[in-house]
């Protein structure tokens, strides 16, 4: 009797009408129309040479998986040099994105600033690294700094967005109190908002400086120096054996940053 007293006692599950299915529906069914009207601009019908030419693959693989540590010291420190050019440019990029993150909240600031500021993030964000690095290596010449001024400008945007976002989320208990005391908007702002979104902001700005420590790789290939500006060189050459190396040096690299940028955010959440 318990028994079929604790059966009849469970809910049955729920049901959604076909109303409260559709949006999911058209979304799904317009993700996979797209997928079928890329098919060929990206070309996928070529999937199959990548079996079809595997020897050429091969021969290819061969060569890279001999590397060359000869020039180590060179790679290490060209590595070295490119890890800086993500610090300073994440740290810039910081100092960047808190003023403008502030101003793009709409719980923070008003509205005749919000939009033009967030249309100016977006266009931050939506301009290449490359791009961006170009532009300055116009103005300042080959160099790390070029670099370094590629990415505070790109990453700025995307942290300012993301902090923005975080100041939007926040509890408005701790920000009426520091009001009921008689502070000033900024005094609202650097009591009642910055504590509650600091850790997270950290968190942020690691993930985006171990993100950075790749891009500034990528940046070297149009002379914003570090290490792709050595590993463009040796694709030049066709010195795979050098390649195979950098990149060897490159991945120890990117996963050591990784996991200290992720023992620090463990910390700090």
């Amino acid at each position: 009797m318990s028994s079929q007293t604790s059966t009849a006692a469970v809910p049955p599950p729920p049901s959604r009408t076909l109303m409260q299915r559709a949006p999911d529906a058209l979304v799904w069914g317009g993700v996979i129309i797209m997928l079928i009207v890329a098919f060929g601009p990206v070309e996928m019908r070529r999937l199959p040479m990548l079996f079809t030419n595997s020897e050429n693959m091969r021969q290819f693989g061969q060569e890279l998986i001999k590397p060359d540590f000869g020039l180590w010291k060179l790679y290490v420190s060209q590595m070295w040099l490119t890890v800086q050019i993500a610090l300073w440019g994440t740290v810039l990029a910081v100092v960047l994105a808190i003023p403008f993150g502030l101003a793009c909240a709409r719980n923070v600031s008003p509205a005749w600033l919000q939009q033009p500021m967030r249309l100016f993030m977006n266009l931050l964000r939506s301009v290449p690294d490359l791009v961006i690095g170009m532009l300055f290596i116009v103005a300042v010449g080959l160099g790390p700094f070029a670099g370094v001024m590629a990415l505070a400008l790109n990453t700025g945007g995307v942290l300012a967005k993301l902090f923005s976002e975080a100041v939007e989320s926040i509890d408005r208990g701790p920000v009426e109190g520091v009001r009921a005391t008689g502070a000033t908007p900024l005094q609202e702002v650097v009591w009642g908002v910055i504590p509650q979104v600091a850790p997270l902001w950290s968190s942020y700005a690691l993930y985006r400086f171990e993100s950075n420590s790749r891009s500034a790789t990528v940046l070297g290939l149009i002379g914003a120096g570090g290490i792709g500006q050595t590993l463009f060189e040796s694709l030049n050459s066709f010195a795979y054996a050098q390649v195979s190396a950098i990149a060897i040096v490159i991945v120890v690299a990117v996963t050591l940053i990784d996991l200290l940028s992720q023992t620090i955010r463990a910390r700090l959440l």
